[in-house]
């Protein structure tokens, strides 16, 4: 909440348009913002990790663990699939060995199982020579280890102790992986927490240029999306890398342990890849940009024609508005059928890519397999790595560009907790019964260097005062609020309240002096109830209701069908704008503070219930002291001072009756607002 809400006690706040925007995310080829800084500000985040040292390291030696728990999955799962296909490979080698002294047909009939048991050795003493000693030393070992292989069996308890393995390695490193997300979410958050409270103490201490110079979107932006995007890099994109860094290099050590040869082949495709992923993102990075703006466009303009519905209709422009509304959408159609044309081929490729690798490892692998150099096991381990091994390289990938948004969105919160901030509040004066006696001395202001907005501006208001102001736009009235309420400091000169200098008090005993009730109204999704109890939290309802009277509010809300228990919405668009204004000023009437600052106070009022409040305000005033800003002067003639103001100057003081007969600038002004004659 900025200073001018605070000071208005919740009488007056300004309301910013809600901030935001669609989509979201960072999708392949989606443009990110950049930093200014980005060594710097990096630095600046991590220090802010560096208070969570122990939660840190828990993360990476739990990240560490998981994943190489994990990777040792394939490698041996791989032994149980070795152990599946064990007999197969056993027949198969003792019938290689067969085929090597026995004619085809026949080593095909007795692997084939057409010749049997019993009558084997007959038919190979029918087809091969065995007095020769070779013949009779090579069919003995190669019979014998047929007949090995023929009683062979699956040792389905080795798979079972094998898979079982599998499963603890996988559930150990599900627990690491859980313990690493917990603790990482927790200390993302934290950090989040500390910056959300910094910037928030940080705001309370701005002062009001900061936000005068700044669209309340821009402030919300910082506060919320840049805070959340923040938020999301940090519990789960540092995790990411971590896991992807120790899967990348995990992955290779066990493909160099398997075959080197084969790790080669898969290495290779990497520079394919990497060219494919540029390609594609520097074709669509423009299309991307060209998409977020035409939204940009097309929310800028839905907004603005939803706002102003009812003038296009008076107006008859509806068919211009649709007409704005196509070209935009067909502008918005190209570059968004192109961007997600090309975002969506890239997965295509990449497992093109990805598959090629495959090919080859399994050519070469099953080549491996035949000679022997390896087992079917590896080969299926490895085709497991292979297909992991671009996984990481992507998810890093990502994250490079993820950083980079959030190092930007990190420097613009820093740029929030870096501005220059109010001087601190001097306790050498404290206000404990005041009596709302205020005056200018030689005050000298310019909300910009060497652009004067008040000139050695002198005044006086004693208690009780009813002091108006008067003046074209731009003469400083509103500017005298902002000194008294010291949302800026006087530049020459000083301002003092019951004799005390305003710098020499604590803002929050200055503020609690003045209630103030602005032209533009703020009352927040609740019961009017409670908006008008926000003027003083410790409020009875008696009182409420005795103020809701003073402010001529009693009968309208009476008329609700839930009464003081009507629930606003949040725009308070259920009631209409004068009675939006006269729960504002119920509400300062609640307060019941010593001075009161009224700027256009009864603007958005009938005529009847004007003079209704006029008379209220009358009885508020008597004994306290009032600056009233007002454009129209029938609302300022009861005032026992009106200051005539322009280019920042007094020029004219005096009563109602005073400065008519004065006939000056004054009465210029009056009498033109009752005849219409120009200024």
């Amino acid at each position: 909440m900025s200073d001018m809400n605070k000071a208005a006690g919740g009488r007056s706040m300004g309301k910013g348009r809600r901030f935001g925007g669609p989509g979201g995310g960072h999708g392949h080829g989606m443009p990110f913002e950049k930093a200014k800084n980005f060594r710097s500000s990096l630095r600046r985040l991590v220090k802010y990790l560096a208070r969570h040292k122990a939660a840190l390291a828990v993360v990476l030696v739990t990240a560490i663990l998981g994943t190489v728990f994990s990777i040792f999955g394939p490698k041996i799962l791989g032994q149980a699939t070795t152990e599946l296909f064990a007999p197969m490979s056993a027949r198969a080698e003792a019938f290689s060995g067969l085929k090597e002294i026995l004619p085809a047909d026949v080593a095909d009939r007795i692997s084939g199982g057409e010749i049997p048991q019993d009558e084997i050795m007959s038919a190979i003493r029918q087809n091969v020579d065995l007095t020769n000693p070779e013949n009779a030393k090579a069919l003995q070992e190669a019979y014998a280890k047929f007949q090995e292989a023929q009683q062979r069996r699956i040792d389905f308890g080795k798979v079972g102790r094998i898979l079982l393995t599998v499963i603890v390695l996988y559930v150990i490193s599900g627990l690491f992986t859980f313990i690493m997300n917990f603790v990482m979410a927790k200390t993302s958050q934290q950090v989040v927490y500390d910056m959300r409270r910094q910037v928030d103490e940080k705001l309370a201490r701005l002062p009001l240029k900061y936000f005068d110079g700044r669209t309340h979107g821009e402030i919300l932006s910082r506060v919320t999306n840049d805070i959340d995007t923040i938020s999301t890099t940090l519990s789960q994109g540092l995790t990411q890398v971590i896991t992807s860094v120790v899967t990348l290099a995990g992955i290779v050590v066990m493909m160099l342990t398997i075959s080197w040869v084969i790790t080669l082949v898969t290495l290779v495709a990497l520079p394919l890849s990497f060219v494919l992923v540029q390609l594609i993102v520097k074709k669509s990075q423009k299309y991307f940009k060209g998409r977020q703006e035409e939204l940009g466009h097309i929310n800028g303009h839905v907004e603005e024609m939803y706002g102003a519905h009812t003038v296009i209709k008076a107006f008859g422009r509806e068919n211009d508005s649709v007409k704005r509304f196509d070209e935009i959408n067909q502008r918005l159609y190209t570059v968004g059928w192109k961007a997600e044309f090309l975002s969506g081929i890239m997965m295509p490729l990449m497992h093109f890519v990805s598959n090629l690798s495959y090919v080859f490892v399994c050519a070469i692998g099953g080549v491996m397999v035949i000679n022997g150099r390896i087992s079917i096991g590896d080969v299926q381990a490895f085709i497991q790595y292979s297909r992991q091994f671009t996984q990481p390289i992507t998810q890093v990938a990502q994250i490079a560009n993820v950083l980079q948004s959030t190092v930007a969105a990190a420097e613009r919160v820093f740029e929030v907790l870096d501005e220059e901030e109010m001087p601190p509040d001097s306790h050498e004066n404290v206000i404990e019964y005041p009596k709302g006696a205020v005056q200018f001395e030689h005050v000298s202001f310019g909300y910009n260097p060497g652009v004067t907005v008040i000139r050695d501006l002198s005044l006086t208001a004693r208690p009780g005062d009813v002091v108006a102001i008067v003046g074209p736009t731009g003469a400083g009235k509103t500017t005298i609020v902002n000194l008294l309420m010291r949302f800026y400091d006087v530049d020459e000169g000083r301002i003092l309240v019951d004799g005390v200098d305003i710098r020499t008090l604590p803002r929050e005993n200055l503020r609690r002096q003045f209630g103030m009730v602005l032209q533009d109204t703020w009352l927040f999704g609740g019961t009017i109830m409670d908006n008008i109890r926000y003027g003083r939290a410790d409020a009875t309802d008696e009182e409420v209701y005795r103020a809701a009277k003073m402010a001529h509010a009693y009968h309208f809300i009476r008329s609700l069908p839930e009464g003081y228990n009507t629930v606003l919405n949040e725009e308070a668009s259920n009631i209409s704008q004068g009675q939006r204004q006269l729960l504002t000023i119920a509400r300062a009437l609640l307060a019941d503070p010593p001075i009161l600052i009224l700027d256009e106070a009864t603007s958005s009022v009938d005529t009847r219930t004007e003079a209704y409040i006029q008379n209220a305000m009358i009885a508020l005033m008597k004994g306290r002291t009032s600056f009233v800003i007002a454009h129209r002067l029938s609302t300022i003639r009861n005032a026992s001072t009106i200051l005539v103001m322009n280019e920042g100057r007094i020029i004219e003081q005096g009563n109602h009756a005073e400065l008519m007969a004065l006939g000056g600038f004054y009465a210029d002004l009056y009498n033109s607002q009752f005849t219409g004659a120009a200024v």
